[in-house]
């Protein structure tokens, strides 16, 4: 079975370690450039003083990139979340949003710094916001990209 963008945000939304951090995957676009998620602020995604929890942050913005990169450079690539910061800019309550975008023309300079096996490390940003629109959050994260063995192998 192909994994569409569709039903890929439908397993990540189910996928236990979402499902129960209240993260919810509203859709992946159809040409892998953008996704949207959701983090719902509630009994049991919330801390002590009833505000987001900074690791359910975290997590709402973990593989996202990645897996945006991923798919669109497809299968002659490794590619990884290596790591992330995360800045607090309010309290969070509610439901967040985070948007993630990575565009053809990115992805496109990506492919090419990572021809003939050479390491890619390159950090996105987005930020993460209350409905008001408020910033919550900012975050960066770091994903690493390089062409498999076997198509280097293969060209040289």
């Amino acid at each position: 079975m192909r994994i569409t963008p569709r039903r890929l945000a439908i397993g990540m939304s189910l996928w236990i370690p979402n499902l129960f951090s209240g993260i919810r995957v509203r859709r992946f676009s159809d040409d892998w450039t953008h996704a949207t998620v959701e983090l719902h602020v509630n009994l049991f995604t919330r801390n002590y003083v009833k505000t987001a929890f900074g690791g359910s942050m975290s997590a709402m913005t973990d593989p996202y990139f990645f897996m945006l990169v991923m798919h669109q450079l497809g299968r002659d690539y490794v590619v990884w979340d290596t790591r992330g910061e995360i800045e607090f800019v309010k309290p969070g309550r509610g439901v967040l949003t985070a948007e993630f975008e990575v565009t053809r023309e990115r992805a496109e300079q990506i492919r090419a710094r990572a021809e003939g096996g050479a390491k890619v490390l390159e950090w996105f940003e987005t930020v993460i916001t209350d409905r008001e629109g408020d910033v919550v959050a900012r975050v960066r994260r770091e994903v690493y990209v390089r062409e498999k063995r076997r198509v280097t192998a293969a060209r040289a």
